[in-house]
């Protein structure tokens, strides 16, 4: 069983270009990235410990992947690994992604709603290298939000990079009808045109990068206050939570884009603006309050555009929080830029894996278990991959 599964796994890269030269394939490209993929999802981090695992799993391996010439050494996963086209890499990972979309929105039996997508950059703190002259790589990534399904990835050299990075992310991804959340250093009139173009919506925040707008936004929110923004169209969402002993107030107004609006005819399709007030109130501690602004295309519906807006919070709460606390991420040491940039994606791609899975533990705990049992480790891999 086990067998045939994992040959519906191999089947994924048999399509990707070997980066090897011809005296070096012993190795089947397929079962050093199906090897490579089963140690990160067991808790290594590199092709050192990707070899030491694959050692210490040698009987399960040799039962279910290609292995004419043995276990490869930690050389050949390095090799690979580095020279290894990283969008190529990720492509071969499409069509398994597709499937695990799938099967979790056939799963839903809620009435039908637009799919959040989350764009948003992450540094890997310790990838720099200084002796070439190279910061910390940073990663723009397209975060399913309902499902924890990372679905593309571009690297930058920089943080400031991430605005020429979002276009082409949202190149690798189909994004027709779904809602494309950005923070505000993703809010620039190009980007905007590009979602709408390829069949999206977009909900961007809007801080002083732009300056004319956001304090445009402002003086209209402010100018109608003190009436209740009576005569605006507005509608509210509030929603109140406990969490850990503090109480949580979040109050969305949602407005049709006023005409008057400065810098309006810039953006394309925007139809909508909105404010997002917090409010945090916990027993002895100060009253704390923030203040958030946003245009979007949406049409009117506060409750989506409330859901839009906290989805995205979710990509640092959720996914790069994981990455971090799960993988450690930000204490690797990676430098190679093709070798950091294709472990980067099989983290992400393990981590959605780990969050298909439906059992209570916590996401820490299941990839020990995977990295303990065999069963347990083939049970995440395999319950949606075919």
């Amino acid at each position: 069983m086990a067998k045939f599964a994992l040959e519906d796994v191999l089947v994924h890269f048999n399509e990707l270009e070997d980066p090897r030269s011809s005296v070096n394939l012993h190795h089947p490209l397929p079962s050093v990235i199906v090897i490579a993929l089963l140690a990160v999802l067991s808790g290594a981090d590199g092709p050192t410990a990707i070899r030491v695992w694959a050692g210490a799993r040698t009987t399960l391996l040799e039962r279910c992947v290609p292995l004419p010439h043995g276990i490869p050494s930690k050389d050949v996963f390095r090799r690979v690994l580095m020279t290894v086209d990283p969008l190529a890499f990720q492509q071969c990972f499409m069509g398994w992604l597709i499937e695990l979309k799938n099967a979790t929105d056939s799963d839903d039996d809620s009435p039908a709603e637009k799919t959040v997508l989350a764009i948003d950059g992450k540094t890997m703190r310790r990838s720099f290298d200084r002796g070439n002259g190279l910061g910390a790589m940073h990663l723009v990534s397209v975060w399913l939000t309902n499902t924890g399904l990372t679905l593309a990835q571009v690297a930058t050299e920089e943080k400031s990079n991430e605005i020429t990075a979002i276009p082409e992310v949202l190149k690798l991804v189909d994004i027709r009808g779904a809602i494309i959340t950005i923070d505000a250093m993703g809010t620039q009139t190009a980007i905007a045109e590009q979602i709408v173009s390829q069949g999206g919506d977009y909900v961007l925040a809007v801080k002083g990068n732009q300056e004319s707008l956001h304090q445009s936004v402002i003086e209209f929110v402010d100018a109608h206050v003190s009436d209740d923004f009576k005569g605006t169209g507005a509608r509210r969402h509030v929603v109140e939570e406990q969490k850990h002993g503090r109480t949580e107030r979040r109050f969305y107004i949602q407005f049709p884009v006023p005409d008057d609006l400065k810098g309006r005819d810039r953006w394309a399709s925007l139809r909508t603006i909105g404010v997002v007030v917090y409010e945090s109130e916990s027993p002895g501690k100060k009253h704390r309050t923030e203040i958030r602004y946003f245009i979007s295309s949406l049409r009117m519906g506060v409750k989506q555009f409330a859901k839009a807006v906290r989805s995205h919070w979710g990509i640092e709460n959720t996914c790069h929080w994981s990455l971090d606390m799960t993988y450690r991420e930000d204490e690797l040491r990676t430098r190679h830029r093709h070798l950091a940039e294709n472990l980067a994606w099989l983290r992400r791609f393990t981590l959605s894996l780990l969050k298909q899975h439906s059992g209570k533990q916590s996401l820490v705990m299941k990839r020990r278990l995977c990295g303990w049992n065999e069963d347990f480790l083939l049970q995440v891999l395999l319950a949606q991959a075919t």
